[in-house]
C-alpha cells in the first residue's frame, strides 16, 4: 500500500489491462484487508481515497460492479452482503 498515483496507474496499465483514465474506480486492498485505496480518474485529474482500519478488516464485494455507490459501502462499514451497517471500532457511542 505504498504507491502512488503512478504506481497505481502502472497496476492498471500493465496488471490489468486497462485503461485507467476511463473514469472506472480501481480498488486496492492489502493482504490483511485493513488498507484500502481507490484510484479514480475525474477528468481534471487523479484521486486518491485511503484508509486504514484500526480494528476489524474490509469486507471484499464478491463481483466487479459499475456503480460508484458500491466500491465506496466498505468504507462506511457496509456489509455487502446483506447491505446492513457493521460495528467498526467499540466506543462509547455504540
Amino acid at each position: 500500500m505504498r504507491k502512488g498515483f503512478d504506481g497505481l496507474c502502472g497496476l492498471v496499465c500493465s496488471g490489468m489491462k486497462r485503461d485507467p483514465l476511463l473514469g472506472d474506480v480501481f480498488v486496492f486492498i492489502n493482504c490483511r484487508r485493513t488498507h484500502i485505496t481507490f484510484l479514480v480518474w475525474d477528468r481534471s485529474g487523479w484521486v486518491l481515497y485511503n484508509k486504514r482500519l484500526e480494528s476489524r478488516t474490509f469486507e471484499l464485494p464478491e463481483t466487479a460492479t459499475p456503480l460508484w455507490t458500491e466500491p465506496m459501502m466498505p468504507l462506511d462499514g457496509v456489509r455487502l452482503s446483506t447491505v446492513r451497517y457493521r460495528c467498526r471500532l467499540r466506543g462509547s457511542d455504540s
